[in-house]
């Protein structure tokens, strides 16, 4: 994944949350264990067992050596067995209460939070002015998730014992999971507030500033989140962690080359760094997808080789081999990836959302629902999957679109079009759209005018994820100077998917000329046959084909070839240069009705930049503006110039309401007839009528 949240780990330093100091003087004087709680003490817990193990051989009943032995049990990994020990002394000893702190401090090495606060409770009703019953008691309900009350409780311990570093290191990390489950609510300011708390007590806190560097990443102000990175630069691990961070920000920012450079840079000084798996780690992982986001996938992979040489089964090495597949569009593959993660590890965060996004972006649609929802089961409200549900949901909510337009010509046509649009997705795979046209053309020169009303139903199914179907079947009402009549058109399409970043469409359309208002008068129907190819790859490059062989009514047929080649010079917003070419047969010439040339050539250099509505945030404007200049070749005709500029400007007001205008300016024949300039205006308006899909979310 790019980038996910990740809650402060607790895991680390809760067996050295407190430390139960036992006294001496109850030891028989032959007895000397000052060896065995030093080792205690500094964290050396095997040792500690081992040398307790052998106490207890030579004085089997000793209670402290007991209470000892089962601790270095318990932080060593065997929290079971020391818990079975406490209790084994509380049966002989139940109003001890140094075995009771203890016995609580076990319920929380085995996780048994619940247990723990009720059992804390009783010791501090029994003794308020305990320090490690009240400490004990903040830790553990800050493992509850109650890190409001477990402050409270913190800084009564810290009035117990003024400065004690167990405590300030527990408070320090109730903290940080406090302002991780305030971020969670997107109370982002709230959390920030807290974060600056424990940097007052721990100045430069790698841990604290990490923290709050990501959510600045969540509110995307990436200039503070960068300056928040760059204050970890104190020591050389701290640096690293600083220049990984940096490098997932330039990535958000869209700068993947500073990203690699900064990676890189991190990479250098592993070997330089203290022996910090988790770091190593973290910086491998780093630098793969800034290769990856930079598109040199040879070498991402030849670096995922090498990790799996030496660590065939870790989850996150296969992560990076989804993450690569991921980008170089092949899902398929990275379905198989997260779903390999999935087997070994059910819960884990990179297997659960990446395959949900991998479904989303194959067109499993009711799978990615699936994966989202139980991704969110296991992170409850993770921005990641929330983002993710939202995105389904939009895509499956029903919306209506309007789009009114006006055009006009030098050859004095004028043509006012309105089409309203209304989509139902029934479910994840069938889609009934309704739709009713308006269209009124009026020649000034000939006082032709026409109008023509159409509704249409149609139908989308998805058969699997890499085939679908469209049809729709429409009833078309034409009044005209010429001609009144009426008649059924209609169209079908099968799409496919057939290779990676390949699509194919083959169909049919039965279609009306109704370009001006003399053609509607004609009553001319088309019956296109057509297919079309596009392909795209790894190396920017990318090709678009589309081929129509049309037979209509008047006894005229036409050939149709269009070819685009095109390069794309920047992902974010798209920057795309090409040359496109196209070819115009007919059967027969009758160019006083129509354009209809025996032979037509065209190319024309091109150059669009786009910002997608789809890629933008609320409250934000998208465009495009595509432009082109080159020649056309009509039959034995000299060459003649040819011009085209479209455009695009929109803003998105809301998550359900975006609206845009558009235009279009060209002398190209093909759209209208040779030595003809058009200029198309209109207005765009789209409304999710409902806030949510009709149908009830796949679970």
């Amino acid at each position: 994944m790019l980038y996910k949240e990740t809650p402060p780990s607790f895991m680390k330093y809760q067996s050295l949350l407190f430390f139960t100091f036992f006294t001496i003087n109850i030891l028989p004087a032959q007895i000397n264990m000052n060896k065995g709680f030093k080792l205690l003490e500094n964290g050396s817990f095997k040792e500690a067992k081992l040398f307790f193990k052998n106490t207890l051989n030579e004085y089997p009943n000793n209670k402290t050596a007991k209470l000892c032995y089962g601790r270095a049990l318990g932080l060593s990994g065997n929290p079971e067995k020391a818990t079975t020990i406490f209790t084994n002394l509380l049966k002989k000893y139940p109003n001890d209460f140094e075995i009771q702190l203890n016995y609580a401090e076990s319920l929380l090495w085995n996780k048994q939070y619940n247990e723990a606060k009720v059992y804390y409770k009783k010791l501090i009703i029994k003794n308020d002015n305990s320090f490690p019953a009240t400490l004990g008691y903040a830790n553990t309900l800050s493992n509850l998730k109650e890190y409001k009350e477990a402050l409270v409780f913190i800084d009564k311990a810290l009035t117990l014992s003024n400065g004690n570093k167990n405590a300030l290191l527990s408070k320090k990390y109730i903290r940080l999971g406090y302002a991780y489950k305030i971020q969670q609510q997107e109370e982002y300011k709230k959390a920030i507030l807290l974060l600056d708390q424990n940097l007052k007590d721990f100045k430069n806190d790698s841990e604290t500033l990490v923290s709050k560097a990501n959510i600045y990443v969540l509110m995307k102000e990436f200039d503070k989140a960068e300056k928040t990175y760059k204050n970890l630069n104190t020591t050389n691990r701290d640096s690293i962690l600083s220049l990984n961070g940096l490098a997932l920000v330039s990535h958000l920012q869209n700068d993947d080359k500073k990203a690699l450079k900064l990676s890189k840079n991190a990479i250098d000084r592993l070997s330089t760094a203290i022996d910090d798996k988790i770091l190593k780690k973290e910086t491998i992982e780093r630098y793969i997808q800034a290769l990856i986001w930079n598109k040199k996938y040879t070498q991402a992979e030849k670096e995922i080789k090498k990790l799996q040489e030496n660590n065939t089964s870790a989850d996150w090495i296969t992560a990076l081999g989804a993450s690569l597949n991921m980008y170089k569009g092949n899902y398929k593959k990275s379905v198989n990836f997260y779903n390999s993660i999935l087997k070994s590890s059910p819960n884990s965060f990179d297997g659960n959302l990446g395959i949900a996004n991998a479904y989303f972006a194959n067109d499993a649609f009711r799978d990615s629902y699936k994966a989202t929802e139980k991704t969110l089961k296991i992170f409850p409200n993770q921005k990641d999957a929330v983002s993710l549900l939202k995105k389904l949901d939009q895509k499956f909510t029903p919306f209506v679109e309007e789009i009114v337009n006006y055009s006009f010509d030098n050859g004095d046509n004028t043509a006012i079009t309105s089409n309203t649009k209304i989509s139902l997705p029934i479910n994840t795979r069938l889609s009934i759209n309704p739709s009713f046209e308006y269209r009124k053309t009026d020649n000034k020169t000939t006082q032709n005018s026409a109008t023509a009303t159409s509704l249409s139903v149609g139908i989308t199914y998805q058969l699997f994820s890499n085939i679908a179907l469209e049809t729709n079947i429409t009833y078309q009402n034409v009044n005209a100077t010429l001609n009144d009549y009426q008649q059924f058109l209609g169209a079908f399409r099968l799409k496919l998917k057939p290779y990676v970043k390949q699509n194919l469409v083959l169909g049919f359309q039965r279609k009306l000329e109704n370009f001006n208002a003399e053609l509607l008068g004609r009553q001319i129907i088309g019956n296109d046959y057509f297919v079309s190819y596009s392909i795209n790859s790894n190396i920017n490059l990318g090709w678009f084909g589309q081929y129509f062989f049309t037979s209509q009514s008047d006894g005229n047929t036409r050939n149709l070839l269009f070819s685009s080649l095109y390069y794309s010079i920047l992902e974010k917003p798209t920057l795309k240069t090409g040359l496109n070419y196209q070819f115009i047969s007919f059967k027969n010439q009758v160019p006083t009705i129509y354009f209809s040339p025996d032979i037509f050539n065209s190319a024309e250099l091109f150059l669009q930049l786009t910002k997608d509505e789809n890629s933008v945030q609320k409250k934000q404007w998208f465009y495009d503006l595509n432009g082109a200049v080159g020649y056309q070749f009509i039959t034995n005709e000299s060459k003649q110039l040819t011009y085209r500029v479209q455009s695009k400007l929109g803003y998105k007001f809301s998550d359900r309401f975006v609206a845009n205008i558009f235009n279009q300016y060209t002398n190209l024949a093909s759209a209208t007839a040779s030595g003809f300039t058009f200029t198309e205006i209109g207005l765009r308006l789209r409304w999710n009528f409902f806030k949510a899909p009709i149908f009830k979310r796949p679970q």
